[in-house]
C-alpha cells in the first residue's frame, strides 16, 4: 500500500490559501480530514482529492454540501 502524504504548506501552496486558514478550517472542522501523528498535521492525497471532487459544481445555483468552504 502506497500512501502519499502531504503536509500543511504543500497543501496551503496547492489550493493558494495561507497555512493557518487550513488550521481554522481543522479546528471549524472544514476541509479534508487529516491525520495527526506526534504533533504533525498531514493530509492523504486521496482525501484531498475525494475533498476537491465533492467541491465541483455545475452551476452557481447548486447548493454547496456541509463542510464546503464558500
Amino acid at each position: 500500500m502506497n500512501v502519499k502524504h502531504i503536509n500543511q504548506t504543500e497543501l496551503s501552496e496547492r489550493w493558494q490559501i495561507s497555512a493557518r486558514t487550513l488550521e481554522r478550517w481543522r479546528k471549524e472542522g472544514i476541509g479534508p480530514v487529516y491525520l495527526k501523528m506526534h504533533g504533525r498535521v498531514t493530509y492523504r492525497e486521496e482525501d484531498i482529492l475525494a475533498y476537491e471532487g465533492g467541491c465541483l459544481r455545475k452551476s452557481t445555483s447548486e447548493y454547496a454540501d456541509e463542510g464546503d468552504i464558500a
